[in-house]
């Protein structure tokens, strides 16, 4: 379950500042489950409401529903996830009509399959047309960058990292569209009193290692999100094999995620473990609910992406609870884990490692094992001050309501096709 700032976190200035009180934006996303686009569209009506608009999701019911009404917005079941041309017009005609009877002034949309109705219903209705970027995703072939390309159609481009803003600068960038002047960055933010080390009691701690089977002195390395190849967990497992044959000992690597329905990959993942003689130091756990806990028993957290993630919150929740990470170059951007060169050794928050290189990633991991406890207790320090100062939810607030007190005064201004 993603995390999300609790309604008091909210800061009631900010909503003054940029209120545009009566205005209605509709939120178009293919599911409201546990995606990061899913728990972007709950933040992001958290924000509007409370910044006096009136948020209206329109997606595909899911476990965040509840979310959506208890921080103001109103949910509109509609079947978003699809690549069906007439679905997507049929979504399109929906998608219009409710603007019309809603006066909706702007269509946010949150994920490609959603995005091409509702840009089309923006065209139709003169809506503004935004979108947002949670992650890069694949060009592999024609047809696939033509797909993606209905994400930078926007009036507004919002990336949730420099990373991200960089990527779609670089693909889709000319002289003549000028894309980087309609790009926004705009990060997420997290409950900083949920992933707070001082509030995670020891006996919560306990639970989790009774739950994974793990001693105490056992140092944990921990990789969270779903069991999918580009979130590279292989990767890891052939690093856990270097990481014995260097002789590193009461060590256990800990998979906690869900495979949604990439069974043959997770079959991979299982073969690979039994042929690099890691059962032993491999641990594939069910999904956790108090994900608090589990970063306070990991010594490290590692991301071994393979194509560019944006931001991931549990990069930002691991940081807030103390605990170094360790990043592949396309897991997170400097702008999220500080790491060399940008920043000196005495900055750092995290390490870095070139995605898919397994002996790179265990390398990074042995350099931090033999650090001294208390370099690992700075970093670990540096890491939640960082996510503090810059993914606090006033923060992140101030930035959604400036930039929709710019679009909503500023109609259509850039209509890209």
């Amino acid at each position: 379950m993603p995390s999300l700032p609790a309604l008091d976190q909210f800061p009631t200035r900010v909503a003054s500042v940029f209120a545009r009180q009566g205005r209605t934006i509709l939120i178009v996303l293919p599911t409201l489950d546990s995606g990061a686009a899913d728990a972007g569209a709950v933040e992001l009506v958290r924000c509007l409401a409370q910044g006096g608009y009136k948020p209206i999701v329109a997606a595909q019911a899911g476990r965040l529903v509840a979310d959506i009404a208890a921080y103001g917005g109103e949910f509109v079941p509609l079947n978003a996830d699809t690549k069906n041309p007439i679905r997507i017009l049929r979504n399109a005609a929906i998608l219009a009509r409710l603007v019309r009877e809603r006066q909706c002034t702007s269509i946010h949309a949150l994920g490609r399959a959603s995005a091409w109705s509702a840009c089309i219903a923006a065209r139709a209705t003169g809506a503004t047309f935004l979108t947002s970027w949670y992650k890069g995703f694949r060009e592999q072939n024609l047809f696939k960058r033509l797909y993606n390309r209905v994400m930078v159609r926007g009036d507004r481009i919002i990336a949730v990292s420099e990373q991200i803003a960089q990527l779609v600068t670089d693909r889709y960038g000319t002289r003549n569209n000028r894309i980087w002047e309609r790009i926004a960055v705009v990060p997420v933010s997290i409950d900083l009193n949920r992933f707070n080390p001082h509030n995670v009691a020891r006996e919560r701690v306990d639970a989790m290692r009774r739950n994974w089977d793990i001693e105490v002195d056992t140092k944990v390395i921990l990789v969270t999100g779903r069991i999918a190849r580009r979130k590279g967990h292989h990767v890891v497992v052939r690093a856990a094999q270097r990481l014995k044959k260097n002789g590193l000992k009461n060590f256990l690597v800990v998979f906690v995620g869900e495979d949604r329905g990439r069974s043959r990959y997770t079959g991979e993942l299982w073969d690979l473990v039994l042929a690099t003689g890691t059962v032993d130091v491999i641990r594939m756990a069910a999904p956790v609910n108090d994900m608090a806990a589990a970063y306070a028993t990991a010594s490290v957290v590692v991301s071994a992406s393979l194509q560019p993630e944006g931001l991931q919150r549990a990069l930002l929740e691991a940081q807030a609870m103390e605990r170094t990470v360790i990043v592949s170059d396309l897991g997170a951007g400097s702008d999220v884990v500080l790491s060399p060169p940008v920043v000196p050794q005495d900055r750092i928050t995290g390490l870095r490692f070139a995605a898919d290189d397994d002996a790179a990633l265990a390398g990074a991991l042995l350099r931090f094992f033999a650090m001294p406890e208390p370099i690992q207790r700075a970093i670990g320090q540096r890491g939640r001050k960082w996510v503090l100062e810059h993914f606090n939810p006033q923060t992140v607030a101030e930035q959604v309501l400036r930039l929709y007190a710019q679009v909503t005064d500023k109609p259509g201004q850039n209509r890209a096709f």
